[in-house]
């Protein structure tokens, strides 16, 4: 029986291993930062402008990335991107130990934008360079293995880990990701490669053969709006879901993190059990129980009256996200030609990432605007009651437009 293929492959370790710290670092992030928010305005919109900077930078740099990280030497380009967040969050440390000064949540606006800059070059590049690593054979279990890790760390070990650190300090999961991302920067840099050959094309050119693909496939291109669309409506919910704990439920930070853990139980969950679901349901069924069961979390949550009801909710709006993942991800590697996979991708998420920063916006503007109406608690609550009654009309479309069979 051969080794596992984390013993057997330096390369791929030393990858994982900066993974996993950077993902855990994520994790904090990912509570810490909304929360500082909190701390700094109260404003929904300005909440909801910090989120979005955090992925506006998809929306405006993922197509071109794709182009640029296939003329860039990976292990180099992921190691400083991986330095240059660690600077990035080092700022909003000293930003959170000055949070009296006036605008201070605009400042930690830009910083959120520049720190998901720097993330779509990290992300893409890493993805772009497992094949290198690894063996084609390998490569379901190594994305397995760093899917699940990026599922545990950061989602289920880091946001709880936050929630703690931050009844003793703002700051402390800052500090912390940041020293994750120096040791992240110098696993990657003693990865050992081959020189491999370069795009020889022209960037506009190599750009313009990816735009081709893309829209010579209307089901290709019709999948992608579906998925910018579901994530439009997810970042509008997650946009004020701190709002929803804190005001509704009146939860502490460290509850609120093992809401997020739950979560991200659903999530592991959901990804181990999809294949299973698929034999049994079908790939057609299977895409359509995704969207159904994310308007019904999205509802429940808008009910809910307690934190269990809500992580209950949150279990499966993710396990379905991850069972949407696999049948998406599966059937679009199988159908886009391995040497435009990576533009043609890059293309793809501008489309289904690209609309989050647009969906946070829209949920902290949203809830502006029906609390002068009606209450902070039923704008709140209604947010994730819209976002139920979207996916219903997300699901006739899709009964309609997406026949992936």
């Amino acid at each position: 029986m051969a080794a596992p293929l984390l013993i057997r492959n330096r390369n791929y370790r030393l990858l994982f291993g900066a993974g996993t710290l950077t993902n855990l670092g994520d994790g904090l992030v990912l509570l810490a930062l909304p929360w500082l928010a909190t701390l700094m305005s109260q404003n929904p919109v300005a909440i909801g402008a910090v989120a979005a900077a955090g992925r506006l930078p998809w929306l405006l740099f993922a197509i071109p990335a794709g182009v640029v990280i296939d003329n860039a030497d990976h292990k180099k380009l992921i190691a400083r991107a991986d330095l240059l967040r660690a600077a990035i969050v080092l700022a909003i440390l000293m930003l959170a130990m000055n949070d009296h000064v006036e605008g201070a949540v605009w400042v930690l606006a830009g910083l959120a934008f520049l720190l998901g800059s720097a993330e779509v070059l990290r992300d893409n590049a890493a993805q772009t360079m497992l094949p290198s690593i690894v063996d084609s054979k390998d490569l379901e279990v190594a994305n397995g293995q760093l899917w699940s890790s990026e599922q545990l760390t950061g989602q289920f070990i880091g946001p709880p880990l936050a929630g703690i650190l931050i009844a003793a300090g703002i700051g402390i999961p800052f500090g912390l990701d940041a020293a994750l991302l120096v040791l992240a920067a110098g696993l990657v840099w003693m990865i050992s490669l081959k020189p491999r050959a370069r795009v020889q094309t022209s960037f506009r050119k190599a750009l313009m053969e990816g735009i081709a693909f893309m829209r010579s496939d209307p089901l290709l291109l019709r999948l992608a709006v579906v998925l910018g669309i579901a994530n439009f409506i997810a970042t509008a919910t997650i946009t004020i879901q701190v709002l929803f704990a804190q005001d509704v439920l009146v939860i502490s930070a460290s509850s609120y993190g093992m809401i997020l853990s739950v979560a991200a139980v659903g999530a592991i969950t959901g990804s181990l059990l999809a294949p299973r679901f698929i034999a049994m349901l079908g790939t057609q069924p299977c895409l359509y129980l995704s969207i159904a069961t994310w308007g019904v979390g999205y509802a429940a949550i808008g009910l809910s009256h307690s934190g269990m009801a809500m992580a209950i909710a949150l279990f499966f709006v993710m396990a379905a996200a991850m069972l949407w993942n696999v049948i998406t991800v599966s059937w679009r590697q199988r159908r886009i030609p391995a040497n435009l996979l990576g533009r043609v991708n890059s293309i793809y998420r501008f489309f289904g990432w690209g609309s989050m920063p647009l969906g946070a916006l829209a949920g902290g503007l949203l809830v502006s605007m029906l609390e002068h109406e009606f209450g902070r608690e039923i704008a709140l609550r209604a947010t994730f009651l819209f976002a139920g009654a979207a996916c219903a009309l997300l699901l006739i479309y899709a009964l309609f437009k997406l026949r992936l069979d």
